[in-house]
């Protein structure tokens, strides 16, 4: 199962050349995310300022096929993986409306739970270990 999450590129996306600046496509696939626990029913106030968790992304990395402009409207598809019982990664694909079935970028994001404070690894939480399995992976 994937999350679908739709946007528009905004002035303040785009660079001097009028495309989507190249990190501004990863604030856009956090963003999906985002939408993603919240439509799975967690709490972003908590999630984001637990103090017993916190899952920062290790590894990020974006390939593009063509540019975006300003006004174009995104489709962007959300695919996560868990790897083992402390670490997960999202892969993204971008779509513009207009187009298609054909992307444009691909995202990929790895992310770790840790103990805030420690920094040491940690198990997930049940709560996203139930976020991972609804998309039918473990």
């Amino acid at each position: 199962m994937s999350f679908y999450y739709t946007r528009i590129v905004h002035f303040q996306d785009t660079d001097a050349a009028g495309v989507v600046y190249f990190a501004n496509v990863l604030a856009m696939c956090h963003e999906a995310y985002e939408t993603s626990l919240i439509a799975f029913g967690i709490n972003l106030k908590v999630f984001f300022s637990n103090q017993e968790v916190a899952i920062p992304i290790i590894h990020a990395s974006v390939d593009f096929r063509r540019p975006m402009f300003c006004g174009d409207e995104l489709s962007i598809k959300l695919m996560p993986k868990g790897w083992g019982d402390d670490e997960f990664e999202i892969s993204y694909q971008v779509f513009l409306k207009e187009v298609g079935k054909m992307w444009v970028a691909r995202a990929n994001t790895k992310h770790v739970c840790i103990h805030p404070q420690t920094r040491s690894r940690q198990k997930l939480s049940d709560e996203m270990r139930r976020w991972l399995l609804s998309f039918g992976s473990s």
